[in-house]
């Protein structure tokens, strides 16, 4: 009787949490459209500055050495450019998708500084929509699924030491 009052619970807590994906994953794609624009602003001065001088994004990158403070400049414009490709790319998938395409593609949800900023944000909400209701039943038979497995595996030695007392 415990376990299946337990397993229920797990369910609901599934369900409860998978429910919320269609509006966190919303607010994701939102906040990652904003960080692409930041960046296409450094993106853009940067090129800007390095174009006035003649010189290409990748000659003027070559030419930030000789100092400690240049070198690691250097560092941080680079990792900037590869994070404004790498989020142009998720917000170009992301951005007209449904909640489950962006369920299919939700490895494009893993940029940990606009996942911060959309859960810091987020308010749950009751799930009154068609795929927020579906997100529910799968997180719900997922919830069930997961503590009957953690249920089994917890009870194992129970079962053990009940077969060598036989």
């Amino acid at each position: 009787m415990i376990a299946r009052a337990l397993i229920l619970a797990g369910g609901l807590f599934g369900g409860a949490v998978a429910s919320q994906f269609p509006e966190f994953s919303q607010q994701y794609a939102q906040r990652l459209g904003g960080a692409v624009d930041a960046l296409g602003e450094v993106v853009a001065d940067f090129d800007a500055s390095a174009a006035a001088t003649g010189l290409s994004r990748s000659d003027a990158l070559a030419q930030m050495q000789g100092t400690a403070f240049l070198e690691r400049r250097r560092d941080d414009m680079e990792r900037t450019f590869a994070r404004h490709v790498r989020l142009s790319a998720d917000l170009a998938v992301l951005q007209d998708a449904g909640p489950f395409m962006r369920a299919y593609h939700a490895t494009r949800l893993t940029d940990g500084e606009v996942a911060q900023a959309a859960l810091q944000s987020f308010q749950p909400g009751v799930p009154l929509t068609t795929a927020g209701g579906i997100f529910a039943a799968g997180g719900f038979l997922g919830g069930l699924c997961a503590a009957w497995a953690v249920l089994r595996l917890a009870l194992v030695p129970l079962r053990r030491r009940r077969r060598r007392m036989v």
